[in-house]
């Protein structure tokens, strides 16, 4: 027998919508889908989420700014992953460009070299050969680091 399906109503989706942001920073997107989930008519959703951002239980900017900073220092991530996620996420570019704005440049170039080196320790044979250093170019960049920059610092690890 298929399980029943308990149907929201919007009162109800709107406490649910509070109490997943009052716990982490969400997008409107994300809460959109939710809605779309639970079946709120489009009408009705629009209200809900106008409602949560006239209360501030969530900011597209707010949650850029929390994205960039926490994808930054404990995932060591690039810019472009970053544009990539947040565009994902329909914000705005200008919020996105907004957010991307506070990377200090120093903490950014220490997290590419920690990357790269983490990458050459567990893997010392890559540094032999040009396949294996491409392989490494590739990992910075697929962390979303930029590939002009993966290679400057690429470079200066193997130089040492």
């Amino acid at each position: 027998m298929p399980p029943l399906k308990r149907t929201v109503t919007p009162a109800q989706a709107q406490v649910r919508l509070e109490d997943l942001c009052a716990k982490a920073e969400r997008c409107t997107w994300e809460l959109r889908q939710k809605l779309r989930l639970w079946q709120i008519a489009p009408s009705e959703a629009e209200a809900i989420i106008d409602r949560l951002t006239r209360t501030r239980f969530v900011d597209d900017a707010r949650f850029a700014h929390s994205v960039v900073h926490d994808k930054v220092s404990f995932e060591r991530r690039g810019r472009l992953y970053l544009r990539r996620y947040l565009a994902a996420r329909h914000i705005p570019s200008a919020t996105i460009a907004d957010a991307l704005v506070e990377i200090d440049e120093d903490v950014y170039q220490k997290n590419l070299v920690h990357v790269l080196q983490a990458r050459l320790r567990s893997k010392p044979e890559l540094a032999e050969t040009f396949e294996g250093r491409t392989k490494i170019y590739r990992y910075g960049v697929a962390r979303g680091y930029e590939p002009a920059l993966v290679s400057e610092v690429l470079k200066a690890l193997l130089r040492k």
